[in-house]
């Protein structure tokens, strides 16, 4: 059985069992991977999401090929390098692929060696989520002690919890640890669509977590901001590159731009695992992952009876473009908030960090 606050975990048998995400919130049901194969698919095809959890169920997913390839070196590195590539974006991904790699090749016992440093890759998270959220909220409480505020709002973009990153999150984590000082918070959440991580994921997380919060479409935070019902904007971000720019979900671009346009502070939060030191332009050198055009043709929902259905909601026929992710430079972030603290999004703070 999982934590409450986890989204994978090894069962009694030894795999590995996840929340799958694609059903949420009108479903909870989990899927159990038993191999390589079976983590690669899920990374894929988005039963998880969200960077740090992608990079979770990667490092499981090469513990698995070790079982199932006895301890075999050049068999798992081999097959460790197709989970590797199954999402382009997202850094934890290929960071945590590489980390299990690394103690591979020097372990003399590869299945005992991988098992544990693919915990370790877990619950490294959970301390970085943790700091993440002190950090982010004294960051909170300090817009609200030089704006004379009473109670904050704070709009976000994606899902950037728990079902993204173990056991609190990125951009959530410090809304989390407001709601624990008792800081009087409501989070406009971008409904991020075509795959509606904001109003099926971050929704269904803060209404569990008891955090006043409110669904709006996603093209309604710019008018929000204009009329001073947003004093902060915090999301997540599946890439950050050595100059600042970073990756996150398809639409966060937008809201930076609105953000500066009204002079409301714009926060990244992020572990530095997170960071790619290997490229600095981030409109040029991120690979944007291009996903299936169903996505922006099809939802999914409850029918009238409460039934789960899928619906299409565009003519047939017609064309669609699914962009997964889009690029903030870093002109427009306020800030990037991590487990070593809060830095500036550029290149000198960046690599005096890492």
């Amino acid at each position: 059985m999982r934590a409450k606050y986890r989204p994978l975990w090894l069962n009694e048998e030894g795999d590995l069992e996840v929340l799958d995400q694609r059903y949420l919130p009108h479903e909870e049901l989990t899927r159990i991977l038993k191999t390589g194969q079976d983590a690669t698919e899920a990374i894929s095809d988005m039963t998880v999401r969200g960077a740090g959890v992608i990079g979770n169920v990667a490092a499981m997913g090469v513990y698995l090929l070790a079982r199932e390839f006895e301890g075999d070196k050049a068999k798992i590195i081999q097959e460790a390098s197709k989970i590797r590539a199954s999402r382009p974006t997202a850094v934890n991904l290929m960071w945590a692929v590489d980390k299990m790699v690394e103690v591979i090749k020097n372990s003399d016992d590869v299945l005992n060696d991988a098992r544990e440093e693919a915990i370790k890759i877990c619950d490294e998270d959970v301390r970085r989520s943790e700091a993440i959220g002190k950090i982010g909220c004294d960051i909170i409480e300090d817009i609200m002690k030089k704006k004379g505020l009473k109670s904050i709002n704070i709009l976000t973009h994606c899902n950037a919890g728990w079902l993204a990153i173990i056991d609190s999150g990125t951009a959530l984590a410090p809304i989390y640890e407001a709601k624990r000082r008792g800081i009087d918070v409501h989070v406009w959440v971008d409904e991020t669509r075509p795959r509606n991580q904001g109003a099926n994921l971050t929704s269904w997380e803060l209404l569990d977590a008891g955090v006043d919060h409110t669904i709006i479409a996603d093209n309604t935070g710019g008018h929000l901001m204009q009329h001073n019902m947003v004093d902060m904007v915090i999301t997540g971000a599946d890439r950050v590159t050595r100059c600042g720019d970073a990756a996150n979900k398809i639409g966060t671009y937008l809201k930076a731009l609105s953000a500066k346009d009204n002079n409301i502070p714009f926060y990244i939060a992020l572990p530095l695992s997170t960071f790619d030191l290997e490229s600095c332009d981030g409109v040029k050198e991120i690979d944007i992952e291009m996903r299936s055009e169903d996505e922006v043709h099809i939802m999914r929902g409850l029918d009238s009876d409460g039934n789960p259905q899928e619906i299409r909601i565009t003519p047939k026929g017609s064309k669609a473009v699914n962009y997964g992710f889009d690029v903030t430079p870093a002109r427009l972030i306020t800030g990037l908030i991590t487990e070593a603290g809060l830095i500036e999004a550029n290149e000198k703070a960046i690599k005096e960090l890492k």
